[in-house]
């Protein structure tokens, strides 16, 4: 019996010499990419790939799945996962990593760690993917306030407009203001077509965070392809962010799996 699949509608569009196929979810991409071009702020030429969600595992993927050992990971005894997790750990820098089976899982996740009080705050993207896809499951399931700062084209948000949405429980602010404590960006930026943010500016923002008491996440959903575009290694791209301890909120979150193969 054959596996079902999904279906798409496409769109074709020629740009210059390039003919793109692309789903009708990339349409917004496409279309804020050549307004950009058209104003002659961008020289880069303009690529929609499908996503992999839409792709099939191969025959030596599903074998290596099929023969992967087992256990029991909520007790921390599955192997696989245990290598896994070793492996990004040592890939990112950081002194550990956690599996989880969704992107969307990881950012609430880490935000909720980061972001433990309810009413905390949290300065991120206008256009971030936690913002504006992820059905705002920081404030429905953590309590944590979004305070949303400008995207630009290149998915930065600009340095002193991070500082300027900054506020602390002090003063005549303690009355009115949640409490900000996290700063969360996105790598690459997938509203902003995929650009990629450099070490430079991830450093500057994290330095902007230490300064004020706050921690740095990054949704790192592309942070490989980010690496690879860049040139950098992917420990560059995140040792200004701050690793977190979150095996209990995962459980909590149902993330909790007994065999992750």
């Amino acid at each position: 019996m054959a596996s079902p699949r999904f279906s798409f509608s496409f769109h074709r569009l020629r740009v210059g010499h390039w003919e793109l196929q692309y789903p009708e979810s990339y349409e917004f991409l496409l279309k804020r990419e050549l307004q950009l071009r058209r104003q002659g702020r961008m020289v880069t030429k303009v690529v929609a790939p499908g996503s992999d969600t839409v792709t099939n595992p191969s025959e030596a993927m599903r074998a290596a799945m099929a023969a992967a050992e087992v256990d029991d990971d909520v007790l921390g005894a599955d192997p696989t996962a245990q290598r896994l997790e070793a492996e990004m750990a040592r890939v990112t820098g950081k002194e550990a990593a956690l599996f989880v089976p969704s992107g969307t899982m990881g950012n609430l996740v880490s935000v909720l760690t980061q972001c433990d009080t309810r009413g905390s705050e949290v300065i991120l993207g206008d256009s971030s993917h936690i913002h504006m896809c992820e059905n705002g499951g920081i404030s429905t399931i953590g309590g944590v306030h979004p305070r949303t700062v400008r995207n630009n084209p290149d998915g930065t948000m600009d340095i002193d407009m991070i500082v300027a949405a900054i506020r602390h429980h002090v003063g005549a602010g303690a009355l009115h203001y949640p409490t900000t404590r996290l700063i969360c960006l996105e790598n690459t930026h997938g509203r902003s077509g995929g650009k990629c943010l450099s070490v430079e500016y991830i450093d500057k923002v994290g330095q902007v965070a230490q300064s004020h008491g706050l921690k740095l996440h990054i949704d790192g959903a592309r942070i490989f392809n980010a690496s690879v575009a860049l040139g950098v290694p992917v420990d560059k791209l995140v040792r200004a962010a701050d690793s977190v301890s979150a095996r209990i909120l995962r459980k909590t979150l149902g993330g909790g799996m007994r065999q992750m193969a």
